[in-house]
């Protein structure tokens, strides 16, 4: 598959939408030159309708992207691990966790820059695990958001 010219693209963007998912991972391959994450066919097509206009029009200027850079730098504060964590992989602020531990059900409220639990902030998921159990725990696997051996 060859970078899309211009007057191709609206034809391209049409044909994701009929396009097996087979296929998709197919073009995935052939357009970021990598093997396709394991999201679903919506997330594909969005990503190769982007990535079809981006070959055929060009990227972001460099401007665009320093300035996104920023942004994001003012969103999490420097925490580079909050950085590291996929924004869609983290759970929506607000987003109420339940985990029964030892017959007792425990509910963890996520925030914007953390997690509450019994009216407490914490930094991280594991933290609460750790609260919980009174051994080390990794937070995402113990509330059920990634088995384990699987990244986040």
């Amino acid at each position: 598959m060859s970078c899309p010219s211009p007057a191709d693209v609206l034809g391209r963007l049409a044909a994701l939408k009929a396009t097996p998912t087979l296929q998709l991972k197919q073009q995935w391959r052939e357009l970021f030159g990598k093997e396709p994450p394991p999201f679903n066919r919506t997330y594909l097509q969005s990503r190769l309708a982007y990535r079809v206009q981006e070959l055929a029009y060009g990227g972001l200027k460099p401007e665009t992207r320093a300035r996104l850079e920023a942004l994001g730098e003012q969103l999490d504060g420097g925490n580079v691990v909050l950085r590291r964590i996929r924004a869609d992989s983290r759970p929506l602020a607000g987003t109420r966790l339940i985990r029964e531990w030892q017959g007792v059900e425990h509910t963890v409220t996520v925030l914007r820059d953390g997690f509450e639990y019994e009216g407490r902030p914490y930094q991280s998921l594991s933290a609460v695990a750790r609260h919980i159990t009174g051994t080390r725990w990794n937070g995402w696997v113990f509330f059920g958001l990634k088995s384990q051996g699987r990244g986040v």
